[in-house]
């Protein structure tokens, strides 16, 4: 490889790169916003005495979210078991309410 062929690689990865902070930092910001109406609604469901989990409602999420993976090019079972993964987390914060 040239030194041009090398700099304009780094220079892509570079871009790259950038674009991967912006959407990580996107991510991070976005799951906080979710939280918070999470937290809320746990709030709200320990205020009436609802349990903390929908399966219902969980089963719809995971439904529509692997629908939505295989629409962005996801892999469907990565979406589901980070989907899980917070679903898990949400009801943990839910349980908390109650006590």
């Amino acid at each position: 490889m040239t030194d041009d062929t090398t700099a304009r690689a780094a220079e892509v990865l570079k871009d790259h790169r950038a674009s991967i902070d912006r959407l990580d930092a996107i991510l991070v910001y976005t799951l906080g916003e979710r939280f918070k109406h999470t937290q809320a609604v746990g709030r709200l469901k320990a205020e009436h005495d609802l349990p903390p989990s929908d399966p219902a409602r969980e089963e719809a999420q995971i439904a529509r979210l692997t629908d939505l993976a295989k629409r962005a090019d996801l892999d469907p079972e990565f979406a589901k078991k980070f989907l899980n993964f917070i679903i898990q987390e949400v009801i943990h914060h839910h349980e908390q309410h109650k006590t």
